[in-house]
């Protein structure tokens, strides 16, 4: 199979054999197998199969990597003039899971060799430090003098 369009936490996710998903945090251990069988859509070569609403017979099987916390996001209420400031954060909890493989119920597939090892995990790059340009035109003036005013 190609991919699938699965759904899971009410959210869609697209599905590629040994690919690493992060889905709404599910209750399963890590290294544990779980099977998604809420299938929206499969494409398989140049066949698409939609769903109305599921994929009959179809299910994805993937192995659980572990739990994950999103990124933090800060929330700051703040009404002017009235004295009022409230911060408070929140980071998601995301399941990560390798898709083993997509295919009929009960039947799974090994993974092919070269998608064995899980997908990288992407790390935010840290910020570029800001760096002074390299010649301001305060600095030039200073650099060259001004030529001398002609007296008359």
């Amino acid at each position: 199979m190609d991919y699938a369009v699965i759904e899971s936490g009410g959210k869609q996710y697209v599905a590629r054999e040994g690919q690493a998903l992060e889905v709404d945090r599910l209750p399963v251990e890590a290294g544990q197998a779980v099977e998604f069988e809420r299938v929206l859509l499969v494409a398989e070569g140049g066949q698409v199969r939609i769903g109305t609403p599921l994929v009959e017979g179809m299910k994805v099987h993937a192995t659980v990597a572990g739990n994950v916390k999103g990124e933090k996001i800060v929330v700051f209420r703040y009404i002017p003039k009235e004295r009022y400031r409230k911060k408070a954060g929140h980071r998601q909890q995301y399941t990560r899971v390798i898709v083993d493989s997509i295919g009929e119920p009960g039947v799974r597939t090994a993974r092919p060799a070269q998608a064995a090892a899980p997908a990288p995990v992407r790390k935010k790059s840290a910020a570029k430090p800001k760096v002074a340009p390299a010649a301001s035109k305060a600095t030039a003036s200073k650099a060259k003098p001004k030529p001398a005013a002609k007296k008359k």
